[in-house]
């Protein structure tokens, strides 16, 4: 059920958190991504914030495990700092290539993963502790 806990986590902080920050840097106009996308993802044609959020509830998991025993500022920093680098290098060094895309040189899409993983692990950790409550 803990793990459970996660992925539910995970899955929710990409709309709530990681697709708010998108859409922060997108009217800032930092960026031209557009938040909420229902755009069909390859190979099953499901909506990409649903895709997302999917990831998202993978990802949390996986976070889960790293906070497992931090407690204090340190769970907090180690959540946002793992939300910025882990799907960020994951997204640009395997799930780019794989589709395609080139990230070398992007600095502008650099820092917006930096950015909106962030904002998702520290949602996600947020987000798992509203679900865990207070006693347990």
């Amino acid at each position: 059920m803990r793990w459970f806990k996660w992925f539910v986590a995970g899955a929710l902080a990409v709309p709530l958190c990681h697709q708010l920050a998108l859409a922060v840097l997108n009217a800032t106009g930092f960026i031209a991504r557009a938040p909420f996308s229902m755009e069909a993802t390859r190979p099953f044609g499901i909506p990409s914030v649903i895709s997302l959020s999917f990831w998202g509830g993978l990802w949390g998991i996986i976070l889960g495990l790293v906070l497992a025993k931090l407690r204090g500022p340190a769970y907090w920093a180690v959540a946002v700092i793992f939300g910025a680098l882990a799907p960020s290098l994951v997204a640009g060094f395997v799930v780019a290539p794989l589709k395609g895309i080139s990230v070398a040189g992007n600095s502008r899409l650099l820092m917006t993963g930096l950015i909106v993983n962030a904002a998702w692990g520290l949602g996600t950790a947020a987000i798992e502790r509203l679900i865990r409550g207070r006693n347990t």
